[in-house]
Protein backbone atom coordinates (compact mmCIF):
# COMPACT_ATOMS: atom_id res chain seq x y z
CA UNK A 1 0.00 0.00 0.00
CA UNK A 2 3.07 2.42 -0.01
CA UNK A 3 2.96 2.96 -3.67
CA UNK A 4 -1.16 3.60 -3.33
CA UNK A 5 -0.09 5.64 -0.22
CA UNK A 6 2.13 8.31 -2.34
CA UNK A 7 -0.23 8.06 -5.00
CA UNK A 8 -2.80 9.62 -3.04
CA UNK A 9 -0.25 12.37 -2.10
CA UNK A 10 -0.03 13.34 -5.71
CA UNK A 11 -3.57 12.92 -5.77
CA UNK A 12 -3.66 15.80 -2.89
CA UNK A 13 -0.85 18.39 -4.71
CA UNK A 14 -2.71 17.67 -8.35
CA UNK A 15 -6.34 19.02 -6.27
CA UNK A 16 -4.42 21.72 -4.67
CA UNK A 17 -3.11 23.41 -7.20
CA UNK A 18 -5.24 22.94 -10.59
CA UNK A 19 -8.65 23.59 -11.36
CA UNK A 20 -10.26 20.41 -13.67
CA UNK A 21 -10.02 21.52 -17.09
CA UNK A 22 -13.66 21.35 -17.56
CA UNK A 23 -14.14 23.98 -15.36
CA UNK A 24 -11.12 26.10 -16.14
CA UNK A 25 -13.07 25.81 -19.75
CA UNK A 26 -16.30 27.37 -18.63
CA UNK A 27 -14.18 30.32 -17.06
CA UNK A 28 -13.54 31.01 -20.25
CA UNK A 29 -16.45 30.78 -22.17
CA UNK A 30 -18.19 33.35 -19.31
CA UNK A 31 -15.13 35.73 -19.48
CA UNK A 32 -15.53 35.42 -23.31
CA UNK A 33 -18.79 36.43 -22.97
CA UNK A 34 -18.90 38.90 -20.18
CA UNK A 35 -19.42 42.45 -20.46
CA UNK A 36 -17.20 45.11 -19.41
CA UNK A 37 -16.95 45.62 -15.67
CA UNK A 38 -16.56 44.31 -12.57
CA UNK A 39 -17.04 40.88 -12.97
CA UNK A 40 -15.26 40.75 -16.24
CA UNK A 41 -12.10 41.70 -14.05
CA UNK A 42 -12.81 38.65 -11.72
CA UNK A 43 -13.32 36.32 -14.17
CA UNK A 44 -9.73 37.68 -15.34
CA UNK A 45 -8.40 37.35 -11.60
CA UNK A 46 -9.96 33.96 -11.31
CA UNK A 47 -8.04 32.82 -14.84
CA UNK A 48 -4.63 34.42 -13.92
CA UNK A 49 -5.10 32.45 -10.32
CA UNK A 50 -5.21 29.31 -11.72
CA UNK A 51 -2.62 30.25 -14.38
CA UNK A 52 0.11 31.18 -11.80
CA UNK A 53 -0.97 28.31 -9.67
CA UNK A 54 -0.27 25.75 -12.14
CA UNK A 55 3.01 26.86 -12.87
CA UNK A 56 4.05 27.25 -9.67
CA UNK A 57 2.64 24.37 -7.88
CA UNK A 58 1.26 26.88 -5.45
CA UNK A 59 -2.94 26.31 -3.69
CA UNK A 60 -5.04 27.50 -6.03
CA UNK A 61 -7.09 28.49 -3.19
CA UNK A 62 -5.43 29.22 0.58
CA UNK A 63 -8.21 27.46 2.70
CA UNK A 64 -7.45 23.58 1.50
CA UNK A 65 -11.18 22.93 3.05
CA UNK A 66 -12.37 19.51 4.02
CA UNK A 67 -11.05 16.44 1.86
CA UNK A 68 -13.76 14.30 0.92
CA UNK A 69 -13.32 11.33 -0.90
CA UNK A 70 -15.33 8.55 -2.56
CA UNK A 71 -13.89 5.84 -3.41
CA UNK A 72 -14.87 2.54 -5.62
CA UNK A 73 -12.73 -0.37 -4.39
CA UNK A 74 -12.66 -4.07 -6.52
CA UNK A 75 -14.43 -7.10 -4.39
CA UNK A 76 -11.57 -8.23 -2.02
CA UNK A 77 -10.18 -5.18 -0.82
CA UNK A 78 -9.91 -4.14 2.68
CA UNK A 79 -11.73 -1.48 3.28
CA UNK A 80 -9.91 -0.66 6.52
CA UNK A 81 -6.85 -0.99 4.65
CA UNK A 82 -7.70 1.79 2.35
CA UNK A 83 -9.07 4.11 4.87
CA UNK A 84 -5.84 3.52 6.68
CA UNK A 85 -4.16 4.84 3.83
CA UNK A 86 -6.01 7.59 3.04
CA UNK A 87 -5.39 8.64 6.66
CA UNK A 88 -1.71 8.21 6.10
CA UNK A 89 -1.57 9.95 2.88
CA UNK A 90 -3.32 12.58 4.47
CA UNK A 91 -0.91 13.44 6.81
CA UNK A 92 1.88 13.60 4.59
CA UNK A 93 0.21 15.53 2.19
CA UNK A 94 -0.10 17.98 5.26
CA UNK A 95 3.12 18.78 5.64
CA UNK A 96 4.33 18.14 2.12
CA UNK A 97 1.99 19.31 -0.66
CA UNK A 98 1.11 21.01 1.95
CA UNK A 99 -2.55 21.62 3.17
CA UNK A 100 -3.99 24.07 5.69
CA UNK A 101 -4.88 22.11 9.24
CA UNK A 102 -8.11 22.25 9.40
CA UNK A 103 -9.20 19.06 11.43
CA UNK A 104 -10.53 20.36 14.82
CA UNK A 105 -11.54 18.43 17.99
CA UNK A 106 -15.33 19.51 18.49
CA UNK A 107 -14.70 19.13 21.83
CA UNK A 108 -11.30 20.50 22.97
CA UNK A 109 -11.50 23.02 19.86
CA UNK A 110 -7.59 21.91 19.23
CA UNK A 111 -6.56 21.59 15.97
CA UNK A 112 -4.77 18.07 14.99
CA UNK A 113 -2.38 19.65 12.45
CA UNK A 114 -2.59 16.79 10.21
CA UNK A 115 -5.66 17.28 8.77
CA UNK A 116 -6.80 13.49 10.22
CA UNK A 117 -9.28 13.15 13.29
CA UNK A 118 -12.72 11.49 13.89
CA UNK A 119 -14.61 11.29 10.24
CA UNK A 120 -12.03 13.70 9.03
CA UNK A 121 -10.69 12.99 6.27
CA UNK A 122 -14.77 12.34 4.67
CA UNK A 123 -14.18 9.02 3.64
CA UNK A 124 -17.19 7.25 1.32
CA UNK A 125 -16.31 3.63 0.03
CA UNK A 126 -18.32 1.16 -2.46
CA UNK A 127 -17.55 -1.79 -4.02
CA UNK A 128 -17.77 -2.30 -7.67
CA UNK A 129 -17.32 -5.24 -9.64
CA UNK A 130 -14.41 -3.36 -11.94
CA UNK A 131 -10.89 -4.80 -11.32
CA UNK A 132 -9.74 -1.00 -10.55
CA UNK A 133 -9.98 1.25 -7.66
CA UNK A 134 -10.89 4.69 -8.44
CA UNK A 135 -10.50 7.30 -5.74
CA UNK A 136 -11.98 10.69 -6.15
CA UNK A 137 -11.17 13.23 -4.10
CA UNK A 138 -12.53 16.97 -3.60
CA UNK A 139 -11.57 19.72 -1.07
CA UNK A 140 -14.71 21.29 -0.14
CA UNK A 141 -14.69 24.93 0.95
CA UNK A 142 -16.29 25.86 4.23
CA UNK A 143 -18.03 29.27 3.24
CA UNK A 144 -19.31 27.31 0.50
CA UNK A 145 -20.48 23.93 2.93
CA UNK A 146 -22.19 26.69 4.77
CA UNK A 147 -24.41 28.37 1.97
CA UNK A 148 -26.05 24.85 1.34
CA UNK A 149 -29.72 24.49 2.67
CA UNK A 150 -32.34 21.28 2.88
CA UNK A 151 -36.03 21.74 2.48
CA UNK A 152 -38.54 19.16 2.91
CA UNK A 153 -41.32 19.63 0.36
CA UNK A 154 -43.93 20.99 0.04
CA UNK A 155 -42.77 24.36 1.26
CA UNK A 156 -45.45 27.45 1.24
CA UNK A 157 -43.07 30.19 1.43
CA UNK A 158 -41.45 28.62 -1.73
CA UNK A 159 -45.54 27.91 -2.88
CA UNK A 160 -43.39 24.96 -3.97
CA UNK A 161 -45.10 21.58 -4.08
CA UNK A 162 -43.48 18.00 -4.21
CA UNK A 163 -42.82 18.17 -7.59
CA UNK A 164 -39.71 19.00 -10.19
CA UNK A 165 -41.03 22.33 -9.90
CA UNK A 166 -40.99 22.30 -6.35
CA UNK A 167 -37.49 21.62 -6.36
CA UNK A 168 -36.80 24.34 -8.89
CA UNK A 169 -37.90 27.17 -6.79
CA UNK A 170 -35.66 25.07 -3.70
CA UNK A 171 -33.08 25.54 -5.37
CA UNK A 172 -33.76 29.50 -7.07
CA UNK A 173 -34.26 30.51 -3.68
CA UNK A 174 -30.78 28.98 -1.92
CA UNK A 175 -29.14 30.89 -5.04
CA UNK A 176 -30.63 33.92 -4.25
CA UNK A 177 -30.07 33.95 -0.43
CA UNK A 178 -26.13 33.17 -1.50
CA UNK A 179 -25.29 35.29 -4.35
CA UNK A 180 -23.10 37.77 -4.01
CA UNK A 181 -21.33 35.92 -0.89
CA UNK A 182 -18.23 33.92 -1.60
CA UNK A 183 -16.25 33.17 -4.91
CA UNK A 184 -18.10 33.92 -7.84
CA UNK A 185 -19.10 32.03 -10.07
CA UNK A 186 -21.00 29.10 -8.12
CA UNK A 187 -21.78 25.17 -8.90
CA UNK A 188 -24.43 23.68 -7.59
CA UNK A 189 -25.36 20.52 -6.84
CA UNK A 190 -28.74 19.56 -5.63
CA UNK A 191 -29.76 15.69 -4.18
CA UNK A 192 -33.73 14.84 -4.27
CA UNK A 193 -35.03 11.75 -2.17
CA UNK A 194 -36.35 10.96 1.23
CA UNK A 195 -34.38 11.39 3.51
CA UNK A 196 -32.00 14.42 4.79
CA UNK A 197 -28.86 12.17 5.24
CA UNK A 198 -29.26 10.73 1.66
CA UNK A 199 -30.29 13.78 -0.03
CA UNK A 200 -27.31 15.48 1.56
CA UNK A 201 -24.77 12.94 0.21
CA UNK A 202 -25.78 13.12 -3.32
CA UNK A 203 -25.90 16.39 -3.57
CA UNK A 204 -22.45 16.18 -2.22
CA UNK A 205 -21.44 13.94 -4.83
CA UNK A 206 -22.85 16.20 -7.73
CA UNK A 207 -19.71 18.01 -7.44
CA UNK A 208 -17.90 14.84 -9.13
CA UNK A 209 -19.73 15.09 -12.17
CA UNK A 210 -17.88 17.22 -14.88
CA UNK A 211 -19.81 19.97 -16.02
CA UNK A 212 -20.52 19.01 -19.25
CA UNK A 213 -21.97 15.70 -17.74
CA UNK A 214 -25.84 16.30 -18.05
CA UNK A 215 -28.17 13.49 -16.08
CA UNK A 216 -29.17 10.53 -17.60
CA UNK A 217 -32.92 10.95 -16.93
CA UNK A 218 -33.92 13.70 -19.48
CA UNK A 219 -36.70 15.71 -17.07
CA UNK A 220 -33.91 15.95 -14.88
CA UNK A 221 -31.08 17.10 -17.26
CA UNK A 222 -33.72 19.63 -18.76
CA UNK A 223 -33.95 20.83 -15.23
CA UNK A 224 -30.50 21.25 -14.97
CA UNK A 225 -29.90 23.61 -18.30
CA UNK A 226 -33.21 25.21 -17.36
CA UNK A 227 -31.84 26.25 -13.54
CA UNK A 228 -28.58 27.39 -14.52
CA UNK A 229 -29.81 29.85 -17.11
CA UNK A 230 -32.25 30.98 -14.08
CA UNK A 231 -29.72 31.58 -11.57
CA UNK A 232 -27.79 33.55 -14.20
CA UNK A 233 -30.68 35.18 -14.85
CA UNK A 234 -30.53 36.53 -10.86
CA UNK A 235 -27.58 38.69 -11.79
CA UNK A 236 -29.60 41.03 -14.20
CA UNK A 237 -30.17 44.20 -11.84
CA UNK A 238 -33.98 45.43 -11.99
CA UNK A 239 -32.90 47.58 -15.16
CA UNK A 240 -32.08 45.39 -17.14
CA UNK A 241 -27.92 45.79 -15.85
CA UNK A 242 -25.70 42.14 -15.98
CA UNK A 243 -24.19 41.85 -13.06
CA UNK A 244 -22.02 38.86 -14.03
CA UNK A 245 -21.98 35.48 -14.20
CA UNK A 246 -23.50 33.67 -11.26
CA UNK A 247 -23.15 29.80 -12.34
CA UNK A 248 -20.98 28.07 -13.92
CA UNK A 249 -23.20 24.29 -13.77
CA UNK A 250 -25.92 22.87 -11.76
CA UNK A 251 -25.61 18.89 -11.27
CA UNK A 252 -28.71 16.97 -9.86
CA UNK A 253 -28.85 13.68 -8.42
CA UNK A 254 -31.83 11.96 -7.70
CA UNK A 255 -33.37 8.63 -5.33
CA UNK A 256 -36.84 7.50 -4.67
CA UNK A 257 -38.92 9.22 -1.87
CA UNK A 258 -41.51 7.98 0.58
CA UNK A 259 -45.25 9.08 -0.29
CA UNK A 260 -45.05 11.74 2.34
CA UNK A 261 -41.40 12.50 1.93
CA UNK A 262 -39.89 15.24 -1.01
CA UNK A 263 -36.66 16.10 0.64
CA UNK A 264 -34.17 18.32 -1.34
CA UNK A 265 -30.73 19.16 -0.49
CA UNK A 266 -28.68 22.47 -2.09
CA UNK A 267 -25.09 22.63 -2.20
CA UNK A 268 -22.86 25.13 -3.36
CA UNK A 269 -19.53 24.99 -4.62
CA UNK A 270 -17.51 28.39 -5.53
CA UNK A 271 -15.68 28.50 -9.35
CA UNK A 272 -12.42 26.85 -7.33
CA UNK A 273 -14.11 23.10 -7.72
CA UNK A 274 -11.12 21.75 -6.84
CA UNK A 275 -11.32 17.80 -7.67
CA UNK A 276 -9.33 14.95 -9.23
CA UNK A 277 -9.46 10.87 -10.33
CA UNK A 278 -6.76 8.13 -9.28
CA UNK A 279 -7.52 5.17 -10.86
CA UNK A 280 -5.21 2.42 -9.36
Amino acid sequence: MLKLRDGIVELYKKVVTSIPPDVEEAIKRAYATEELGPSKENLSRILENIRTARQSVRAVCPDTGVPVFSIMAPRGLSHLELINTVREATVIATKKVPLMPNAIDVISGENTGDNTGVGFPVIYLEETTDDTLKIDLILRDAGCEQGGRTYRLPVETLNAGMDLDGVRKCVLDTAEKTRWRGCLPYIFGIGIGATDDQVSLSAKRQFFRKLHDYSEYPAIAELERTLLDEINALAKGPDGSFNGTAALGVKIGIGHRHPSLFSVHVSVSCWASRRARLIW
